[in-house]
């Protein structure tokens, strides 16, 4: 599909045919002048889905739930000034994540910088520490050696943000007039150099093609461990928030881990584990109300801890693991700082399927330790499905109780921050529906909560997002891209008119000024909101009303369902609960 049209076509269709090569799948564009070359290359190649996005952060987050959802980079484009700017939530998630993201920037020529030139800022290293690296592409020409220089740059660009460690990439992409494939004879003589077998070697032998960089690199060498290893009963493996590509291996490996040490696994409700729970027999799930009563925090102090990826959210935990300090090995196949404790840990780089992999001569054991645990679990769970079963009133916590019963097996799940994640981590109980849980933990804002989930919602072609108003107010612009949806998202969200999350904090103990300046109530109409995209929007009144809603699913679209709850009430009944959930005395 190259262009030969000018020399910029040439150029942007070099580029695209490069990416399509080694895998690309989506790219997610917003208009404007200066970036006319790589739109109209991108549009115009069979194997691109192009996404047009009017509003760059909505568009950096529809990217970052493609990538996310596809485990491959997708790119975004945009024109010159401050469009790349917006952008900048999104890459911070994407590279705290570890998030695969292409982010190409269109820009002016060298001479029209510095110089009061319309729509033109300094776009070097416009986002800092945050990408994995920055590259200024020389000014487009059409002579054979720069096109190489292109397609090398391009090649390493899309390596480098797939592993070993994924993440963004940023490239400046400065062009000169003519911006539209207005035709010339300046690139027409290269037609006999620069045909199909200028990108042959891209996929020969692997070497640079789609499977080998779109898998990313590994980085699991045989580790030699120390002898102290797993050289106890009281230990524990943690599994923290987890996007894993192929989430049944990467919960098989765990069990099998578990298992050949016979410890329990302690796993947050953002791991897979959760919804593969008949895996792994080892598995603890109500830890944070285990941990809330006192004599348990003491008995269950750990020797050591195997922790799989960052931390659950839990303060609970966090607080406990500070106090009793076990070792702990953390296992992060980059090497990046996963301890923000700042304890007795030390650092792995391997994956938990590697190290699995080296024990499996290993017979499986329990230890009492282990035992006690889940003795302590189904205690905890079958208070708890009491307690769900008898409240009648909606409430926001119940609603993360009852998804992963009633949901269809294998529906992705996107989860706003806030509240959501930790009714999640609190609540959502194990079963073997497979889930697929997505968020954006790696900053832990609200920040393109709606537009993320879309892209997820786009690649599988189904969703479900689960969201405060807040989070959904924060990105109202996202339902501007409605029509590029290519299958359905259903969201389920909790107006309780303001930040709830706020609610749990010692702030709301002060007010004036929490009302105003934290909760932050908004008056919006969110069916009247709707209606002006023209997405159906529906109230859920009463559990029996939601569970109905949810028994069927459109096949194209979004619907909002509408749970109204009261924030304060909300706040007093999710203490109340994880309360009686720790008193093993409770009834």
């Amino acid at each position: 599909m190259l262009d030969f049209r000018n020399v910029n076509t040439l150029w942007a269709s070099v580029l695209v045919e490069t990416l399509a090569r080694l895998g690309l799948r989506y790219a997610v564009v917003s208009p404007g002048s200066r970036s006319t070359p790589l739109t109209v290359a991108l549009v115009a190649h069979p194997k691109v889905e192009a996404i047009p996005v009017l509003d760059e952060r909505s568009a950096s987050f529809w990217a970052l739930g493609l990538a996310k959802a596809s485990g491959r980079a997708t790119i975004l484009v945009c024109t010159s000034g401050t469009a790349g700017a917006n952008y900048w939530p999104a890459v911070v998630e994407a590279w705290e994540s570890q998030v695969p993201l292409l982010v190409l920037t269109a820009d002016r020529p060298p001479e029209l910088r510095a110089c009061s030139s319309g729509q033109t800022i300094d776009q070097q290293k416009l986002f800092g520490d945050f990408v994995q690296r920055y590259v200024e592409l020389a000014l487009p020409e059409a002579a054979i050696a720069p096109l190489r220089y292109l397609r090398q740059t391009i090649v390493s660009a899309w390596q480098q943000a797939h592993g070993p460690i994924a993440g963004p990439l940023h490239l400046n992409c400065p062009f000169r007039d003519p911006l539209a494939p207005i035709p010339d004879d300046a690139a027409h003589r290269l037609r006999r150099d620069v045909t199909d077998s200028f990108f042959d070697h891209l996929t020969a032998d692997g070497v640079a093609g789609t499977d080998v960089l779109a898998g990313g690199l590994s980085l699991d060498p045989t580790v030699i461990l120390p002898p102290s290893f797993g050289q106890t009963n009281a230990g524990m493996i943690i599994a923290g928030p987890a996007t894993p590509q192929q989430p049944e291996s990467y919960c098989r490996a765990i069990a099998q881990l578990a298992q050949t040490l016979g410890w329990p696994v302690l796993a947050e409700g953002l791991s897979p584990l959760r919804n593969w729970a008949g895996l792994n027999p080892n598995l603890v799930i109500h830890y944070d109300a285990i941990l809330r009563h006192e004599p348990h925090r003491t008995a269950l102090a750990p020797q050591q801890v195997i922790q799989c990826g960052p931390l659950p959210t839990s303060k609970e935990l966090r607080q406990w693991l500070a106090t009793t300090d076990p070792l702990r090995w953390v296992l992060e196949p980059t090497g990046r700082n996963r301890d923000p404790l700042h304890g007795r840990a030390i650092v792995l780089p391997v994956s938990v399927e590697a190290l699995a992999a080296q024990r499996v001569t290993q017979p499986p054991r329990i230890t009492t330790y282990c035992q006690h645990w889940q003795e302590l679990d189904r205690q905890a769970q079958h208070r708890l499905t009491t307690i769900m079963k008898a409240t009648k009133e909606l409430f926001e916590a119940k609603i993360s109780w009852l998804l992963p019963q009633i949901l269809p097996p294998g529906m992705p799940v996107s989860l706003a921050n806030s509240m959501p994640v930790r009714d999640v981590e609190w609540f959502w109980p194990g079963g073997d529906r497979r889930h697929q849980p997505y968020f954006n933990r790696g900053a832990n804002g609200i920040d393109g909560t709606l537009s993320t989930a879309l892209g997820v919602a786009h690649h599988h072609g189904k969703g479900v997002l689960l969201t405060g108003d807040l989070a959904f107010l924060h990105d109202t612009n996202g339902l501007l891209t409605l029509p590029n949806l290519r299958g359905h998202l259903t969201i389920i969200l909790v107006n309780n008119d303001g930040g709830g999350i706020f609610e749990m904090l010692p702030i709301s103990e002060f007010n004036p000024p929490f009302e105003a300046f934290f909760a932050m109530p908004q008056r919006v109409d969110l069916h009247k909101l709707c209606n002006a995209y023209s997405v159906d929007c529906c109230s859920a009144a009463s559990w029996e009303e939601l569970t109905t809603l949810l028994s069927t699913f459109p096949e194209s679209g979004v619907r909002v369902i509408e749970v109204k709850t009261s924030r304060k009430h909300d706040t007093e009944l999710r203490r109340e609960i994880l309360m009686k959930l720790a008193d093993p005395n409770a009834s």
